[in-house]
């Protein structure tokens, strides 16, 4: 019998055929969705594997507990989550992990839910080879629920910032050597550590959004973070809600000293790890967002049309539509 392995079909081929064992459309997004007497709650889990999301030489064991706490909580946020309520920590580790590196991390998970909001609820521990921490966080649906499936024909498309600088970072952390003609200046350096190792997050965006909506009946748009790059978010936007995404190449915001080129653009579209927010609007509710918030940017509108994204005033549409993203396998 032929065998179908993991790196032949990939991560997205995976997550659809384990769909089938799901309720219906509960794959869709990031976040489970759980409606209870009082509350609608949010539920996602997300893992950080050494060598494959993190090594000792690129970031430290306080990094990355913060880091693992960010890439949950970005998830509920992109789903509309109006309070964070705690994290369950499932920690594989080999016996011979030193306890300090422990002690940072759970110091970091911490220092992430002070920050964000909730508790260490509690969790589970195991002998591994490589260590792996495997977050489940748990929080509260708003008033407006955000999903992928939700954009629609003529809607604004917009992003809450900039792209890429994660990507940058880890390879400045990985000691990575660039072309001789690329001279990165010391702000754009720290950006892209500081998006790498301790990201920033958007836990005002719903209030945001809630403040600059036109009518209280406007309770569901359509919404995804950049976790697996900005490419792969409206993509998936695209795909979810049955939408062609039309994209200005000219209005994508970048950092003000970052590089030109097919290789950076290459960094920017399809890095990931950055948890900015991708999402769409109709046009009245974009306008009152975008005069009460700088960091949010237009970038296109979609379409009726078969699923896809489509840039314009871009020199080399066939590169950008040529690469692919990240993928566990």
């Amino acid at each position: 019998m032929h065998k179908e392995l993991l790196e032949n079909i990939g991560e997205k081929e995976l997550i659809k055929r384990l769909a089938e064992f799901m309720p219906k459309n509960q794959s869709s997004d990031d976040c489970a969705f759980v409606t209870t007497k009082n509350k609608e709650i949010l539920v996602n889990t997300d893992s950080l594997v050494e060598n494959v999301h993190f090594n000792n030489n690129t970031i430290t064991a306080l990094e990355i507990g913060w880091k693992a706490v960010a890439s949950n909580v970005s998830d509920l946020l992109s789903s509309g989550c109006s309070k964070v309520l705690g994290v369950n920590i499932g920690l594989v580790v080999p016996a011979n992990t030193d306890w300090l590196w422990i002690k940072d991390l759970y110091t970091g998970i911490n220092q992430a839910l002070e920050h964000f909001g909730g508790l260490i609820l509690g969790g589970d521990c195991s002998l591994g080879k490589e260590k792996v921490i495997s977050i489940t966080a748990i929080g509260i649906q708003g008033k407006i629920k955000l999903r992928r499936n939700s954009c629609r024909p003529k809607e604004i498309i917009l992003t809450t910032g900039i792209h890429g600088l994660s990507k940058l970072g880890f390879m400045i952390r990985s000691k990575k050597a660039f072309n001789n003609n690329i001279s990165l200046t010391q702000s754009l350096i720290n950006r892209s550590i500081q998006q790498f190792c301790k990201p920033k997050l958007k836990p005002n965006f719903l209030k945001k959004l809630l403040n600059s909506r036109p009518h209280k009946r406007n309770k569901i748009i359509g919404c995804t973070d950049s976790s697996d790059g900005l490419f792969q978010a409206l993509l998936d936007l695209s795909i979810e809600s049955n939408c062609k995404a039309i994209i200005d190449y000219t209005k994508i915001p970048r950092h003000k000293n970052w590089p030109k080129g097919n290789q950076w653009d290459e960094y920017y579209f399809f890095g990931g790890e950055d948890y900015e927010l991708v999402f769409s609007l109709p046009r009245k509710w974009a306008n009152n967002l975008l005069s009460t918030d700088n960091t949010i940017s237009e970038i296109g509108y979609f379409l009726e049309g078969e699923a896809s994204v489509e840039f314009t005033n871009c020199n080399d549409k066939k590169f950008l539509n040529k690469n692919s993203s990240f993928s566990h396998f």
